[in-house]
């Protein structure tokens, strides 16, 4: 199986339990599997991330690889259709959430992983009441998209992160 991850994992990670500073191996990690071709994510949240200053920005420009384009013609008819479907449940939201959802990379990610077959990594969680914003999970739940968090995606790539010393 390969995965798509979503910005959040990346910045929750870089600010919090993986800093750069003192967990590069989780880091190498990432970059060892999207050689191998198990993880990827798209030019959007690449483009999220690169407007930061920060670590995180700096890797990402050293990881371009990862980032998959949205330009194929697959991948803007499954946005097309998320549009659509997110766009005929706006009047059940918060003024805005359509906008927010649609300028940002989340419906990029789920029409990649939609016509890839990956799997979607994200720490937002399925909550069919939501009316604040579209969630990943409950919009992934619809087309069928199978959404985890990064927790266990380490689980089932079997990640190893092994102090050296």
């Amino acid at each position: 199986m390969s995965y798509l991850l979503d910005a959040n994992t990346l910045i929750e990670a870089k600010n919090r339990y993986y800093q750069m500073r003192f967990c590069p191996g989780y880091w190498t990690w990432l970059t060892r599997n999207k050689d191998a071709g198990r993880l990827a994510s798209v030019e959007s949240v690449s483009t999220e991330l690169r407007r930061g200053n920060d670590e995180l920005a700096q890797w990402v420009v050293t990881q371009s690889d990862l980032f998959l384009s949205e330009s194929d013609e697959t991948t803007q008819h499954a946005f097309a259709e998320i549009a659509a479907h997110v766009a005929d449940q706006a009047a059940t939201m918060k003024a805005g959430a359509l906008e927010e959802f649609l300028s940002g990379a989340d419906p990029w990610l789920i029409a990649k992983a939609r016509v890839t077959g990956y799997i979607v990594v994200t720490h937002e969680r399925l909550n069919m009441e939501s009316r604040r914003k579209f969630l990943i999970p409950n919009v992934c739940s619809h087309y069928g998209v199978e959404c985890i968090n990064t927790f266990d995606m380490l689980n089932r790539l079997e990640a190893r992160l092994v102090l050296a010393d």
